[in-house]
């Protein structure tokens, strides 16, 4: 158990429950206060993307899927690509300064906060290669790490970077459009090969779902016979 929430540094206070008392539990990184500021996503959701379909209007939904992931899917280009995302939380005011402070301002220990939730996800997919979404060399310089690769790692992940990204301008400064029209970023590592593989792509965010379905395209290509994704927040 961490002595400090990770959020706001108040000190976490220890409860002694009789569950305590014979279970080592799972440490807390946040207070309860913080953890309520989070909004964990709920049924019904988009079978696709996880998007939460309550607050979308009737005209944006099509059977189980939100109107962008049937777009998607009805495009020759991209049907298939991205067999699923899973996302936790809905992208509120408080996720969003949370995952700025953990990406752009370097607060690596912020990873933390997620690593139970991936593990608890992670018993319920089956899959050969679990590969965190790639930053280039230019931005993994500005930055100091990988975000991707951090929430892997605090989930204690063996991850495969099979994947290389070319430098772009930041996805954050680009319109909803010029992101779902994206050119291809990402390239394979060394020609792997990956027949009849289960992929499971690990991001922060998914918002278009056109970094993901990039990353899964080539990742198809190479012969994967699944690609699922697992993000933090649904934007």
């Amino acid at each position: 158990m961490s002595d400090h929430c990770l959020n706001c540094h108040l000190p976490l206070p220890f409860e002694l429950t009789w569950r305590s008392l014979f279970k080592q539990l799972p440490p807390s990184y946040l207070c309860k206060d913080c953890k309520k500021q989070l909004a964990p996503i709920h049924p019904p959701i988009c079978q696709k993307c996880s998007r939460p379909l309550e607050k979308l209007s009737k005209d944006y939904i099509k059977g189980d899927v939100c109107l962008d992931c049937y777009r998607w899917e009805n495009d020759a280009s991209w049907a298939s690509i991205l067999d699923k995302n899973i996302s936790f939380y809905e992208y509120n005011d408080f996720l969003k300064d949370l995952l700025a402070r953990f990406k752009y301002r370097g607060d690596y220990i912020l990873a933390k906060i997620f690593s139970q939730k991936i593990q608890k996800e992670l018993e319920k997919i089956s899959c050969d290669a679990i590969v965190p979404i790639p930053l280039s060399n230019e931005r993994l310089l500005e930055r100091g790490f990988n975000q991707s690769t951090a929430l892997a790692t605090e989930a204690n992940l063996n991850v495969a970077n099979l994947l290389t990204r070319v430098h772009t301008e930041k996805q954050s400064k680009k319109s909803r459009q010029e992101r779902i029209h994206l050119q291809q970023v990402f390239n394979r590592k060394d020609d792997v090969k990956l027949e009849g593989e289960n992929i499971l792509l690990i991001d922060d965010i998914y918002t278009t779902g056109s970094t993901l379905r990039h990353a899964a395209k080539i990742l198809k290509e190479a012969g994967a016979k699944s690609v699922t994704s697992i993000t933090i927040a649904r934007g």
